[in-house]
């Protein structure tokens, strides 16, 4: 897995949640261009937001006041979706560097501990085993500290090494999942509130109105729109890590064999 890729799966997946974001914002900003009637008006408006402190007007100078107003318009459930964008934002960078660490050309790494252990270095290949990184040494390590035990010993300790390195290699991923299920399922029920806070508004006016109707829906569709932009970048990385673990994997099981070759030719 190329670093230069990683940083490019990065880049894509926060661009592709702001660019969704700003979409939302910008539509947001023309209706609000539409509506307002003076200069005077607007300038008003401006020095309000710059008057903002705290940590609304850090965020409106970070992301820019349209996405803020779209936020406090979607209501309570944005915040839940924020807390699963920052959750999984951080298993992804975090995810990004421990496969990039996992990761080694077993090719070179085979063709170093073969000869060690066909000339019996057991000691030599469990030393270059220690120094080197990722699961494929870690299971391979495991083998050779039973490799005076017999084969059936080795091949046991590389099947429990396996395991558990696969378990570590996973791990994250559920964090992913959940954010991919429940950012959508709680835009919808950010949707449903609006909507039942809509028709409360056109039942309390005691008349149909295209604004009240409009205006409600229009922030009721709000957190829809932000749990979908949430969940389908974060399924397109996600797919990336099972990609790359799954290549991992066929790495370790390419070691294990060669390994196992290796310890019966010594014999």
């Amino acid at each position: 897995m190329n670093k230069k890729i990683n940083i490019l799966i990065l880049i894509i997946f926060v661009a592709s949640i702001l660019i969704s974001s700003n979409i939302l914002a910008q539509e947001q900003e023309k209706e609000t261009i539409e509506d307002t009637t003076s200069i005077a008006t607007e300038t008003t408006e401006v020095e309000g937001v710059k008057g903002i402190g705290g940590f609304e007007g850090f965020a409106r100078r970070i992301v820019g006041s349209g996405l803020v107003d779209l936020f406090i318009k979607g209501g309570f459930v944005m915040w839940p979706i924020l807390l699963l964008v920052i959750w999984a934002l951080a298993t992804s960078i975090w995810k990004i560097i421990a496969l990039r660490y996992a990761k080694i050309s077993v090719h070179d790494f085979l063709n170093k501990l073969a000869p060690l252990i066909k000339e019996k270095k057991i000691d030599e290949a469990t030393e270059l085993c220690a120094k080197t990184r990722g699961p494929v040494a870690s299971i391979l390590h495991a083998g050779l500290l039973k490799a005076d035990k017999g084969i059936e010993e080795v091949e046991k300790a590389i099947e429990n090494a396996g395991i558990l390195e696969m378990s570590y290699l996973e791990k994250g991923l559920i964090a992913l999942a959940t954010t991919i299920n429940l950012a959508p399922m709680l835009g919808f029920l950010g949707t449903v509130v609006g909507m039942i806070k809509a028709f409360q508004a056109i039942e309390s006016a005691g008349e149909v109105e295209p604004t009240i109707v409009a205006g409600g829906i229009s922030v009721a569709l709000i957190t829809t729109a932000a749990g979908l932009a949430v969940a389908i970048p974060i399924q397109l990385i996600n797919n990336f890590f099972i990609s790359a673990i799954d290549g991992l994997i066929i790495d370790m099981q390419t070691g294990s064999e060669k390994f196992t070759e290796a310890l019966l030719e010594a014999k």
